[in-house]
């Protein structure tokens, strides 16, 4: 998920750079968004491993 938010970065930047506006800006919002799941997910799941660690040890 990491990859593709930072694919759309790049096509946001390039695309901005060319003057296409209205494409970078989707183009950065769909990567903030797929940052914003990819943080969340990371989250959850490091707090699921270190429950998981807990009741392990």
């Amino acid at each position: 998920m990491l990859k593709w938010a930072l694919i759309f970065l790049v096509i946001s930047v390039v695309a901005g750079a060319l003057g296409f506006t209205r494409i970078s800006s989707a183009a950065g919002k769909v990567a903030q968004i797929l940052f914003a799941v990819f943080l969340l997910l990371f989250v959850v799941l490091l707090l699921l491993a270190l429950r998981a660690g807990e009741i392990a040890f």
